[in-house]
This record gives C-alpha cells, structure tokens and sequence, in this order.
C-alpha cells in the first residue's frame, strides 16, 4: 500500500476476485466507464486525501485537538464501519475471509507498522506545516529502495537508485530553508514516511502467496480494528483522559464534533477512492496523481494557514517531486539486475 500520509491507507496490493466463501472467481472485464465518471472519481480522490490533512491540521492546530493517537484511532473505528458497509452491504468488492491463524499473524503485524506510521504523520502535523509535511512524505520511494534491499536482497538497476538523488537533495534545500522548521517535527514525519515504505516491503513478503492474497479492501477491513486495538492502550496512557477532554472541547465547541465526524469519514474516503482511481484507470496514474497531490496539497496549505514559504524552500520541494517523477520513470525502463 502506498498510504499516503495521510491515511492514503489503503493497500495496494489487487489480487484475483473471490466469491464469500473464498474460492478464485473467473476475471470478468468491468466495463468502460464514461470520462466524466473518472474525472469524478479523480476529482473525489483529491479531495479526500488533501481534506484529510487539512482537517487534521485544523484540529491540532485552532481546535487544541492535540490528540493524534487518538484521532488515528477514531480514523480505524470509522475504516472498521464502512468498510464493512462498502463489502457486505454494498458489495463493492466480495467479502475474503481470513484462512489461518498465521495469515492473522501477519496482518496484525501489518497493523503494527501501519499504526506507527499514521500516527507519526498525525503527531508531524503539531510541529510542521503541511507543505513541508507533504515534501517529506515524498520521499517514500526512497525508503522503500532501501527497505527493499535491507529485507528481501531485490536490487534495482543503477540509474533507479541514481534517480533518488534529487529525492534526498531536494528535501536537505527544503530543510534548510524552511521558516517553520522543527527537529522533532521533521524526526516524526520521517519516521511516518519510513514506516510507509517498511509497510508496504513487509506487506509484499507477508502476502506474497497466492492462497493469502487479499484484496485492499478485505485486507483494510481486518487491518483497522486491529489497528485501533493497537492503539487505544497507548492513548490512554500517553494522552490520559481523552474522552473527558473530548466531551469538555465538545461543551466549548460544539461544532468540533461534527469536525471529528467528517474527519474520519473522510479518512475512510481516502481508502475507498485510492481504489476507484486504481480500478477505473491503473496503478501508475495513481502514482502520478500523487506526486502531483503533493504539490496542490503544498499550495493549499500555504493558502489556507498561511505558513510563510521561501524561495528555497519550493525549490526543494520542486526538486523532490522531480525526483519521484525520475524515480517512477526509471522503475518502468530500467529492469533490475538478476
């Protein structure tokens, strides 16, 4: 999965379409949809994923909702529900069920990392600004080489790692230059973009088999209660009495509750529009519509919080998406070394 930093959360990973009690179906061609049904299914994909952010953002930094575990952790109860709505009521997609005990262990592990990252990326956000979170969060491809080689030994050809440069230079200009800049913050959102990149290696070696594929709904449908089990120990004891707090900014504010509510569902929108955009177009145009995400998210943020920008600082953030753009491009003409 390529989650976005967001909560761009759901996996990535297509596997075969299965009937509910779990045997392979035959693959039937869905049919062309009409260019105005893509362009809104585009259009709703972008809106949730730079929505996202900019809530979050909102809450931590004008509502005082300084809360991220637990704000990740509403966000898996919210996947949980519709999830759950979108395969067995809707049927989206048909329900998958889990085979073995060692195919569970390996999703709760996959929960494990998957929680690490998002609250990371939420817990950034109380320190850094969004653009400079986004530039960051542009770097997954570089941690993901790494990992890759790290874990599984797989290489890629030369000039894919060559393309990476300009991912790492152009992140040390933004750093450098950035006003809003915070060591603990940067540490954080680094963290995040590691553990995205860790998540989705692991995921490849966890479900590589093809009697474990799961598709990414099925498979965000059993990882977010696991995940919000995981996390909800660690905000009681890190973020104390968070429900009484909750109740308290609800007294004082009251529309923070309607906040909240379209916050997580609009974290799950991410999930469910990730794989709308992969279903009626491919994976790649995902790939590029989220280098280019991360740049509208930038300039919306820079717009909306008005957090002061510098010259240096976008042409940091302009020489990293170059560099994912090279990097994308590279993994299509270059194969790796056998």
């Amino acid at each position: 999965m390529k989650l976005d930093p967001e909560f761009g959360t759901a996996v990535q990973m297509q596997a075969k379409p299965m009937s509910k009690n779990g045997s392979l179906l035959n693959s039937v061609p869905l049919p062309a949809t009409t260019n105005l049904t893509t362009v809104f299914i585009i259009l709703s994909w972008y809106f949730s994923n730079i929505g996202v952010l900019l809530l979050n953002k909102y809450l931590l930094s004008f509502y005082g909702f300084r809360y991220p575990i637990f704000l990740t952790m509403l966000h898996m109860c919210a996947c949980s529900v519709y999830s759950y709505i979108a395969i067995a009521w809707l049927e989206i997609v048909p329900m998958q069920f889990i085979l073995s005990k060692k195919q569970l262990f390996k999703i709760i592990a996959l929960s494990a990392i998957f929680s690490f990252s998002v609250v990371c990326g939420n817990t950034s956000l109380k320190y850094l600004p969004v653009s400079f979170n986004q530039a960051i969060g542009a770097t997954t491809p570089f941690f993901t080489a790494i990992f890759a080689v790290l874990i599984t030994c797989k290489r890629e050809a030369s000039m894919v790692y060559l393309a990476l440069i300009p991912v790492v230079l152009g992140i040390v200009v933004a750093s450098r230059s950035e006003p809003m800049f915070h060591l603990l913050g940067f540490l954080i959102c680094i963290a995040s973009t590691g553990g995205r990149a860790l998540k989705s290696v692991v995921q490849g070696i966890l479900l590589s088999s093809d009697s474990e594929k799961i598709h990414s709904m099925n498979l965000l449908l059993y990882m977010a209660p696991i995940s919000a089990l995981i996390l909800l120990p660690f905000s009681l004891v890190w973020e104390g009495n968070i429900l009484g707090v909750t109740i308290d900014k609800a007294k004082e504010y009251p529309s923070i509750l309607l906040l909240l509510l379209g916050n997580m569902t609009v974290a799950y929108l991410v999930n469910l529009t990730n794989f709308l955009v992969t279903k009626h177009t491919s994976a790649l145009t995902l790939q590029v519509l989220g280098n280019a995400k991360a740049a509208v998210a930038a300039v919306v943020s820079v717009l909306i919080f008005r957090n002061p920008v510098t010259v240096m600082g976008m042409t940091g953030f302009v020489i990293t998406i170059f560099g994912v753009i090279l990097y994308s491009e590279a993994k299509k003409r270059f194969k790796p070394p056998h």
